[in-house]
């Protein structure tokens, strides 16, 4: 059989950023493919050099459209431990809230996706219909449903009284049911489970090869979290679960995805019922003595790591983005080895690839 080379990007309906693949295909089947990225390089890293500290909160946002928020949290509490500031806890705690309200967004614009990839358009209208929860909260909150400009060094600039708390716990209740509505059709849809076992399989070895984070990494059972083995913002005092599981394909992030979001309403609920009292930031200075500090969270894709170097200066000598999309878009040419090209779409949206993270 004729081996041929099929492009797919940088435009492409399997495709929601610019990305280039090009497949080698006998039939119907992968044989070897090739990956290309940068089209969407902005220089952001550059861009946080000419810019004070306090005007990269808000470049740093633009890193992500979806988990904008996470990239705040992770670039302020690295200029805080280089300014030596103790964030007041009422201020962790909705910075934290608004983390995991982010992880729960996100987490079903995934299932979305993937669902729409795999041809279960109920489960896509579902799940966008129900972000829409989450979105109005957040908009709420902060003004705005993408970009928070919630964060500020120092601790953040909303707030929220106790009939707002109420009405917040009221819909995350009603989001919870839903969630669990999905959580059972998609255990018994045998046709979602036929398209998702056995695809894009990455054991636990190969995780580690290539430094895979997030739920990529629990869904092929490597147990890390940020959240729990190094804990931030309001993390230290919260109980939840991390979500693992052992298959290592496409199903399996389904379920540890699915399974988290359920995790993060716990978590909500906790953080809005134990709300402390107190002031919102503290005064930070605007120079920053010279130092370095490496600052890491848990994004809804996996860790997060920021790298700040100061000169002393109202501006970052240096500001580097480790996002946790570029190790894995590493794992795609074994992904896709000897898929057939009906399940290209499937191996994509299964690995929850932020292009706009990677190029930055």
């Amino acid at each position: 059989m004729t081996k041929i080379t099929i492009p797919i990007g940088p435009q492409h309906p399997a495709l929601k950023e610019p990305l280039s693949f090009l497949l080698t295909v006998e039939g119907e089947q992968i044989l070897d493919s090739a990956l290309r990225i940068g089209y969407v390089h902005r220089g952001l890293e550059r861009i946080c050099q000419n810019r004070n500290y306090v005007q990269n909160v808000h470049v740093v946002e633009r890193v992500c459209g979806i988990c904008s928020h996470i990239h705040t949290t992770t670039y302020c509490q690295g200029v805080e431990a280089l300014l030596g500031l103790q964030v007041p806890p009422r201020a962790l705690y909705l910075r934290t809230l608004l983390c995991e309200l982010e992880r729960i967004h996100s987490h079903l614009l995934w299932l979305g996706v993937l669902a729409e990839y795999i041809g279960f358009t109920t489960i896509f209208m579902y799940a966008w219909r129900d972000r829409e929860i989450v979105l109005d909260i957040m908009e709420e909150l902060s003004g705005g449903r993408v970009a928070h400009a919630a964060n500020v060094i120092g601790g953040v600039s909303i707030d929220a009284d106790e009939a707002h708390v109420a009405s917040i716990l009221d819909r995350l209740d009603v989001l919870e049911r839903q969630i669990k509505l999905f959580l059972d059709l998609i255990r018994r849809e045998r046709s979602f489970q036929a398209r998702t076992r056995g695809v894009g399989h990455l054991s636990a070895e190969q995780i580690r090869r290539y430094c895979v984070v997030g739920p990529a990494a629990r869904a092929s059972g490597v147990d890390v979290d940020l959240r729990r083995d190094a804990p931030y913002a309001a993390y230290k005092w919260l109980n939840f679960q991390v979500i693992t599981a052992e298959e290592g394909d496409v199903w399996a992030r389904t379920m540890v995805r699915v399974l988290e979001t359920i995790e993060s309403l716990h978590m909500c609920r906790q953080l809005l019922t134990e709300l402390p009292a107190g002031p919102l930031t503290v005064r930070a200075p605007r120079r920053v003595p010279p130092g370095e500090v490496v600052s890491r969270t848990e994004a809804p894709r996996g860790e997060l790591i920021y790298y700040i170097r100061s000169d002393g200066s109202d501006r970052p000598a240096r500001v580097k983005i480790r996002t946790p999309t570029l190790t894995t878009l590493i794992t795609l040419h074994d992904q896709l080895a000897g898929v057939h090209t009906a399940d290209v779409p499937v191996v994509l949206a299964g690995v929850d690839l932020c292009i706009a993270c990677a190029d930055r």
